[in-house]
Parts: C-alpha cells; structure tokens; sequence
C-alpha cells in the first residue's frame, strides 16, 4: 500500500453488496464516482475516505489505489463501507446518491482502471 501524498482528482470506488456507489454528476443529468482533490500532505486513500463521507455521509476507508494512474493524473480508489447507513450532514442526501448493480453500470464513464476492477468483482 502507497502513502504517498495525493495529487490531482481522487476518484472513490465504493462497491457493496455487488452495487457500486455513484453521485450526481455536474447538472444532476448523469452518475459518476465520489471524488475530489487532496488537502495539504493527504493520501489518495485519506482523500477517497474524506470526498465519499463529505458527499455522502457514507463511513468508508480507502483501501487500495488502482493502478496504473489515469492519463489525465486522477486516481482511483476502492473503498471498503464501514457504515451501511450515512450519517446525517453529506452534501447529497441519501435518495441523492445510487448503490448502482454491476451490471448497470455500463454507461456511466469509469476509467479505465476501475472497469477492470469491476470486470474481477462483477457478481456470478
């Protein structure tokens, strides 16, 4: 596990129960992943733990960053949920955010590395 500290956007893969956790994206128009940028001297997995509970209320910890890095310098990473229910005070309310099956999530866009992360944990 990398400690190195964070640079560009941190994208938080939250998978449970076979559905991955995914917020309004920009206008409200589509999904995408929690994320955000690092604080001062912060992780990715501290920035991946911070963005999903400030978005969500969701406890969760950053496990592992996916490799390799995207092109455009954001990196992924999977978060395992600590709490099954957010705690009040998340930018988006519960019926805001989708716990999205597997396999629905085939049109929103994911990088790269997290569609190969998903393609190993899709449910059989």
């Amino acid at each position: 596990m990398s400690l190195e500290q964070a640079e560009g956007v941190v994208r938080a893969v939250v998978v449970y129960d076979g559905r991955l956790l995914l917020v309004p994206e920009g206008d409200g128009d589509g999904w995408t992943l929690p994320s955000g940028t690092p604080e001062p001297a912060e992780t990715a997995q501290a920035t991946a733990a911070r963005i999903v509970y400030e978005l969500t209320g969701y406890l969760v910890d950053g496990t592992e960053p996916l490799e390799p890095r995207d092109t455009a310098g954001e990196t992924a990473v999977v978060c395992q949920l600590l709490s099954e229910s957010p705690s009040d005070g998340g930018r988006f309310a519960p019926e805001q955010v989708r716990w999205a099956p597997m396999e629905e999530t085939a049109g929103t866009p994911l990088p790269e590395s997290v569609r190969t992360y998903l393609r190993g944990h899709t449910p059989v």
